[in-house]
């Protein structure tokens, strides 16, 4: 009452002249409003108005904007992506209570105009006179809908012409659908806030169920938000809740929607507000799985399709899976201070990522380990080594010097350490892999080539930039948790790499499919090279440094552990499944030195989680073996399969090298000589020379220094030139 009389305040001294213009002003707004034609004034301005029009006829002008639901490959929905939060119902799906309120409060004569209310307009002519300011009003619930979907683009711009296209547009709409049919389109279509648009959506924000589940009261209050969402919205404003909802249940009553009873009760009822559980971000599950999803579609599709374009994702992801990842992982590392772990588990037989943990809370943290996160893989890089010296035609009894330290040739010389001990001589390259020995590796990646093996890997699916340094071998390049995991995948299907997959299918809103994934195959590594690999890392598992990965059924896989113990991997699989396991603390690289008592190797954090994962994944199924393959072509020429690049031994001391050389079966001579320069007991010389082949039993010269020689040799006299003359003597 206090804004009526403020109104009618500033309206006193208006003259008489400027009121009559304006009712002129507002009838031709209403003729325009009404396109009428005919012989006045404004027929030419109104024509303007209406050129350009959208085409309001094709199904595509009214569309709304509809999330995108992802679901997984078991028929869960995982999440729902939506700039608008809208879940379009049909009319049987929306309480006949709400449909009333809303034709009650917002467009009683609903039912009886054609799109555009006359009478309406004329009162609100009348009332924007009385009050002195032109207000927008009267427009139907036909109009409306026009407003909030053929014309949204337009809607910035609220002049006459815009009344009037929409006016028009509303005419037409109505000789098109029926009415019930435009009522359920405008339900759907109406923000009533919360962030809500539509009746379902509202329904779930405001009062935790669906739409057809709302009571009278219930509907009378969603249909008052419709006015004005955030002014009268019940969490913030409930006494303006209520006095917008009882004038609605009074409208109902005056149009006959209600009895005076029904307005009684309804009246009577408190507002009660109970939000349903609407995850962030529309995720209800797998939220690291589904993020990436969603970086997925984004790369393929505009970012309105993507949020308001109502896609159908069918994923990958098992549920089921994602449940035993998830509890494999948070069952032992659920501390403050434990260090993070990432999982992604793939059917290596089509690429489809089943399972991915990428963190420990993603409302924390949306930085997704599994597959944003790169980190040093250690020794589990040593498998495409193995690959790569196999296709060379190493057997796996190929014998390689595991001395430690491994002084490898390079520029600087590359010092190699074992992890444990100092080696055991030459050693096979299966007994290697089982220990993982480093020195082995370092060697063996010397004799074969860097960028061989940096091959082998990108081949196998890494797609990090591997640069090719011997120190490779030894997994100093960071690399993902989806990388390797696809990477051992190739090896488990027998060389045959597929590219992670994450997405199925799409199908957009019409029911349409406009992607299906169609998984190529590539043969990237002979089966041959393949099985003999899978039988030397079975031994990981078995009696290596995966012991704790033992599931009890055929298995093979490689453990790795970064420098300082900063990460440790497990990377394993079955015929059935691939599964790799980071373990790290992510926001520094901290050494895992004590964890809970136990010192970070991958065999150590890594592999138990994938021994729980797996157990229970393949619960259920067949333990099967990879069918035998006819062993690779190996070369057998002289001497090679023991034969190994020289180590380089210039510049060390004898001691030292002889310990690393006792179990060698090198037969070692010492040639001792003085010089002038380089101190005693340090090797000056060798023979065979760096990186020259040497093999078993065959000889290692090594010059030593003695120093410098204590009784050097009289420098030479200096050269004479013809016959000296006789010295002279004198006599006293």
């Amino acid at each position: 009452m206090s804004s009526r009389r403020t109104r009618a305040r500033r309206n006193k001294g208006v003259s008489t002249g400027v009121i009559v213009l304006r009712v002129a002003v507002l009838v031709f707004v209403v003729l325009v409003g009404l396109v009428a034609v005919g012989a006045f004034t404004g027929y030419s301005v109104a024509s303007s108005w209406l050129e350009d029009l959208p085409d309001y006829q094709s199904a595509e002008a009214f569309e709304l904007a509809q999330p995108t639901k992802i679901y997984s490959a078991d028929g869960v929905l995982l999440a729902r992506l939506f700039l608008e939060n809208r879940t379009v119902v049909p009319m049987s799906e929306i309480a006949t209570d709400l449909a009333d309120a809303i034709v009650a409060i917002e467009d009683e004569r609903f039912y009886q105009h054609d799109g555009v209310d006359y009478l309406g307009i004329a009162r609100a002519a009348v009332k924007d006179v009385i009050l002195g300011e032109l207000e927008e009003g009267a427009s139907t619930i036909t109009q409306q809908y026009i407003d909030n979907t053929v014309l949204r683009d337009e809607r910035t711009d609220r002049t006459f012409r815009y009344k009037a296209r929409e006016a028009y547009l509303a005419l037409e709409l109505e000789k098109l659908k029926p009415k019930e049919e435009i009522l359920g389109l405008y339900l759907n279509a109406i923000y009533l806030g919360q962030g809500a648009y539509g009746a379902e959506a509202a329904s779930h924000a405001f009062f935790g169920k669906s739409a057809i589940d709302l009571t009278l009261p219930e509907a009378a209050t969603l249909a008052g938000l419709a006015q004005a969402p955030s002014r009268l919205d019940p969490y913030r404003n409930p006494e303006g809740a209520k006095y917008r909802r009882d004038l609605v249940l009074g409208r109902m009553l005056a149009n006959d929607f209600i009895t005076q009873t029904e307005y009684d009760e309804a009246i009577a009822t408190p507002i009660v507000v109970e939000r349903s559980d609407e995850p962030e971000g529309g995720i209800y599950q797998a939220h690291y799985f589904v993020a990436h999803v969603k970086k997925v579609l984004q790369q393929e599709y505009s970012q309105a399709l993507v949020f308001q374009g109502g896609l159908t994702v069918r994923t990958t992801l098992d549920t089921r899976l994602q449940g035993y990842a998830e509890d494999a992982v948070f069952s032992r590392y659920y501390r403050e201070t434990d260090p993070n772990c990432a999982l992604v588990s793939i059917d290596h037989t089509t690429g489809h990522v089943v399972a991915m943990v990428g963190g420990d809370d993603f409302s924390e943290n949306k930085f997704n380990l599994a597959t944003q996160g790169r980190r040093q893989p250690g020794s589990s890089f040593k498998m495409f080594v193995l690959i790569t010296a196999l296709e060379d035609g190493m057997p796996p009894n190929r014998y390689v010097n595991s001395s430690s330290p491994a002084k490898i040739p390079t520029d600087p010389v590359w010092i190699v350490n074992n992890s444990v001990g100092s080696g055991s001589g030459m050693m096979t390259m299966q007994s290697a892999t089982r220990g993982s020995v480093n020195t082995v590796f370092a060697r063996l990646i010397f004799e074969l080539g860097a960028e061989k093996v940096a091959a082998t890997a990108r081949r196998m699916g890494i797609t990090s930039e591997i640069p090719a340094y011997p120190s490779i071998a030894l997994g100093t390049h960071n690399v993902s948790v989806i990388d390797m995991a696809s990477a051992f995948g190739t090896l488990a299907n027998l060389g045959t790499h597929y590219d992670p997959v994450v997405i199925t299918e799409v199908i957009d809103r019409a029911g349409e499919t406009v992607f299906e994934a169609d998984p190529v195959a590539k043969d990237v590594v002979d089966p041959e090279v393949a099985y003999a690999a899978i039988n030397i890392m079975k031994g990981v598992i078995t009696g290596g440094t995966a012991r704790r990965a033992n599931i009890g059924r055929p298995a093979a896989g490689k453990t790795g552990t970064s420098q300082n113990y900063r990460d440790a991997w497990f990377c394993g699989f079955t015929p059935q499944l691939t599964t790799a396991v980071w373990t790290g603390y992510y926001e520094a690289e901290t050494s895992m030195r004590n964890v809970n008592g136990v010192r970070g190797f991958g065999g150590t954090l890594s592999a138990p989680v994938w021994a729980d994962y797996m157990s229970k994944a393949l619960d259920g199924l067949p333990a099967l073996d990879w069918p035998r393959q006819a062993a690779p072509d190996y070369r057998w020429d002289s001497d090679w399969a023991a034969t190994q690049p020289a180590d380089s031994y210039v510049g060390f001391d004898l001691e030292d090298v002889l310990k690393d050389l006792k179990n060698s079966d090198f037969k070692i001579v010492i040639v001792e000589e003085y010089h002038p320069e380089i101190a005693e007991g340090v090797i000056i010389e060798q023979t065979p020379e760096e990186g020259d082949p040497i093999a078993p039993g065959k000889t290692l010269t090594l010059v030593v220094s003695k120093g410098v020689d204590p009784n050097p040799p009289p420098p030479p006299s200096p050269p004479t030139t013809g016959t000296p003359s006789p010295p002279t003597t004198s006599t006293p």
